[in-house]
């Protein structure tokens, strides 16, 4: 059955359902970015494989929003199945729920599962359907009933993050959580989002790729955690040791039934944003609810003492692998066959020699020439390349290791490359740098020191169709809230900086058809100095892998500009020289000389 047919059947089942718009977002029940394969509904449904997206589906055409990071891949992934491009966030563009407004019939009746949509989105619907004097179901995951082939759920076992890792026992954590509920009147919290409940028990997992959590539900109230879960994933020592702590084991369904269950003098803490509108929809009218971000947000954002330093152990090994794939790279391009996917798997290996590695800690992107001009390309056997000189090899990438996640670009001259390209890196290569080095009161947040990254693109007339950078997990998301760098405002992403924060810093430029050029650092955000001025914060870089000089111009760079990557470099090669041979040394001395 191709995206036609498909199309077809749903609109089939929408007629029998009396529903005139179907809303297929990307997400499982738990608000996750990146989803296991049973919950890719949208994928199967519209052909288009990034990770953000959402298809609307009429009676008689079809829909694709996503971002600017996929507006490349997403044209060609959906030419020709019918589906039409609606790239969010241009001129002339409607986001969905203005395309809701516009187009449901009076009457009219909008579709969704329940599971996959959050609490706020869905109420955002129902407004828009009451409007019309018409009505929400979301009681059907139409795709099902003809997805013959659908992937599993998966069934892999868990595991307990020690606490020489976690910095902090799930017991710490629980009276932390009940804490802000109690100064918030709320006697029971639920909680659907993965890394949320996988932080709060020091439990990881294998049920999503790359990203090491557990397909669980949690219900915290101020003597017990009941959590929902496949209990096979379990072992012996997980369950003794939750037993401990109050917490109970439920079959994962049951989160559904037992939320209709809560006692009217019950009030509920609950996140709109991280909490499915069916289990929403669940919860009984009499009871109070308190609506805040989940507490656990912030908790597990502001890195403890521990996770710092198993931090900083992470990145220096993920460093380390780096500069030795960088090497071999330089070195054997146009002498042996190398292309986008063994490259990425010669990295992984080094990765693997520094010990404790996981897996990776997201999907690579591994890129060659006009693929790196895909913000999130993604190598496979069909596409895959071979690197030759004379153009430029964008690999981010990350490493899951037991102290921490990494996530970490870099873009590789091939030989010699043509000077657009090192005009393009060197303008990436100052926008890095220039964030890095930002100084700022505290209380500033990710949309305030923006322009420094942005400043040398738009004093050009150029910008790049992606957030600056984005908090990490530590052995959970990637994309972890809720601080991030943009220029523009996004609900939830605007929290002040903490000392603790890690957040990347990643520019780019891309050329269709060309070539793409991105950088990226980890960022620690630290103290810098207290005067009568104020309290000021500042970023530590914490990832030390050399900006090739091969593609740097120097004519192009400020005496200022200049300093900061001499001053870089000289950090990369005083953090990982230690852990190299001699004659690695030597090569990164090259690597790391000050223009």
């Amino acid at each position: 059955m191709n995206i036609r047919e498909r199309l077809s059947k749903l609109r089939e089942l929408m007629a029998e359902k009396e529903i005139d718009m179907y809303i297929i977002p990307t997400a499982d029940f738990h608000q996750s970015e990146y989803v296991g394969e049973y919950f890719k509904a949208r994928k199967f449904m519209t052909g288009f494989s990034g990770s953000a997206g959402t298809a609307v589906v009429t009676k008689e055409k079809a829909y694709l929003w996503t971002d600017g990071r996929y507006f490349i891949q997403a044209a060609k992934q959906i030419e020709g199945t019918t589906v039409e491009l609606m790239k969010m966030r241009e001129p002339g563009v409607p986001t969905i729920e203005e395309f809701l407004e516009e187009n449901l019939p009076e009457n009219g009746t909008i579709g969704f599962d329940g599971r996959v949509v959050s609490m706020g989105e869905g109420i955002g619907y129902e407004k828009i359907a009451e409007e019309k004097q018409g009505r929400v179901v979301y009681a059907y995951d139409l795709v099902d009933l003809f997805w013959e082939d659908r992937p599993k759920l998966s069934e892999e076992p868990a595991f307990a993050l020690d606490v020489k890792y976690a910095g902090e026992s799930t017991a710490d954590k629980l009276v932390r959580i009940r804490k802000f509920m109690s100064e918030n009147g709320a006697s029971a919290h639920v909680l659907t989002t993965l890394d949320d409940i996988c932080w709060t028990l020091n439990l990881r997992g294998n049920d999503i790729d790359f990203f090491p959590m557990v397909l669980s539900y949690a219900i915290i109230t101020m003597d017990e955690m009941a959590l929902y879960i496949d209990e096979r994933k379990l072992d012996s020592d997980i369950k003794e040791s939750f037993a401990k702590d109050g917490i109970t084991i439920h079959p994962y369904n049951d989160i559904y039934e037992d939320i209709k269950k809560l006692k009217e003098e019950e009030t509920v803490l609950l996140d709109e944003s991280k909490i499915n509108y069916a289990i929403y929809k669940n919860i009984p009218e009499g009871i109070q609810k308190v609506e805040k971000r989940n507490p656990e947000i912030l908790f597990k954002a502001v890195k403890n003492s521990v996770e710092i330093e198993n931090i900083r152990k992470a990145q220096i090994k993920d460093s380390v692998a780096h500069i030795r794939f960088m090497k071999w790279l330089k070195e054997n391009v146009g002498k042996i066959k190398i292309t986008e996917m063994s490259a990425s798997d010669k990295l992984d290996e080094f990765r693997v020699q520094m010990g404790n590695f996981i897996r990776p800690s997201f999907e690579p992107i591994s890129a060659y020439g006009e693929h790196a001009a895909l913000c999130h390309y993604t190598s496979s056997e069909e596409s895959d390349v071979e690197l030759k000189e004379g153009n430029v090899f964008l690999t981010d990438t990350g490493a899951g290791f037991y102290e921490g996640s990494t996530d970490i670009t870099r873009t590789y001259a091939l030989g010699e490359i043509p000077k657009v390209m090192k005009e393009h890196f060197t303008l990436v290569a100052i926008s890095n740098l220039q964030l890095a080095s930002a100084k700022f009161l505290r209380g500033c947040n990710g949309m305030n020191v923006d322009i420094l990254a942005r400043k040398p693109f738009w004093d050009r007339g150029i910008n790049f169709n992606h957030g600056t950078g984005h908090g990490v997990g530590y052995l959970l998301n990637i994309h972890e809230g809720p601080t991030n760098f943009r220029w523009q405002y996004r609900k939830n992403d605007t929290h002040p900086f903490e000392e603790g924060i890690v957040i990347t810093d990643e520019p780019g430029i891309y050329i269709e058809g060309s070539h793409g050029v991105r950088l990226e650092n980890e960022l620690l955000v630290t103290e810098w100095q207290k005067n009568e001025y104020g309290d000021f914060l500042c970023f530590e870089p914490i990832t030390y892998v050399p900006m090739d000089l091969d593609a740097v111009l120097p004519e192009m760079m400020s005496e200022e500009e200049k300093r900061l990557l001499n001053e870089y470099h000289a950090l990369v090669y005083e953090k990982t020289a230690p852990y190299l041979e001699e004659e690695e040394k030597e090569w990164l001395k090259k690597y790391t000389r000050a223009i």
